[in-house]
């Protein structure tokens, strides 16, 4: 069932939203390189290490679109989260213009605690991002709408990239 906003879409971007929709999950087939960069990052958030954090960042990104044979990206990590009175921004995914790459930004504390991110939320963050990347350069979208879909994907890349704990 499409969310609220698909009745306002004009008609080419209910067919995109559609597409995006249909498409839940990214397979991916080296996870398990990724692992120690995962680690890696971890331990640089918990020891609130920007530029490690960073520099690691930009390893799990080319390790992911490597696989998938996507575009690089270039990735930005600032300080704390900028806030207003919509709320905070966690990530920012800007598409490539002329000889630009495409950018992912995200912040590494929160607005008002200005506590570092935990690391699943602040590795979630990182793939939602990612994904719009992946929309416009793999799924070749026109439009990286905020689909089920969308969201599924988001989802398979974490399952396949976070050893899920066992019961």
């Amino acid at each position: 069932m499409p969310y609220a906003y698909y009745q306002k879409l004009n008609a080419k971007q209910k067919v995109i939203y559609r597409r995006s929709d249909s498409i839940t999950t990214i397979p991916l087939t080296n996870s398990k390189s990724l692992l120690t960069p995962l680690e890696q990052l971890k331990m640089a958030l918990i020891a609130e290490e920007r530029r490690e954090t960073e520099s690691i960042l930009k390893i799990l990104a080319k390790g992911i679109l490597t696989n998938l044979k996507v575009a690089p990206i270039n990735i930005k990590l600032l300080a704390a989260r900028p806030s207003h009175d919509w709320g905070e921004l966690h990530g920012l995914y800007e598409v490539s213009e002329g000889k630009c790459r495409a950018q992912i930004t995200l912040w590494m504390r929160t607005a008002q605690q200005k506590k570092v991110v935990a690391f699943r939320t602040f590795l979630r963050t990182f793939l939602h991002e990612l994904c719009h990347h992946l929309d416009y350069e793999l799924l070749e979208l026109d439009d990286s709408f905020h689909t089920q879909g969308f969201f599924k994907r988001e989802s398979s890349l974490f399952k396949q990239l976070v050893p899920q704990k066992t019961k």
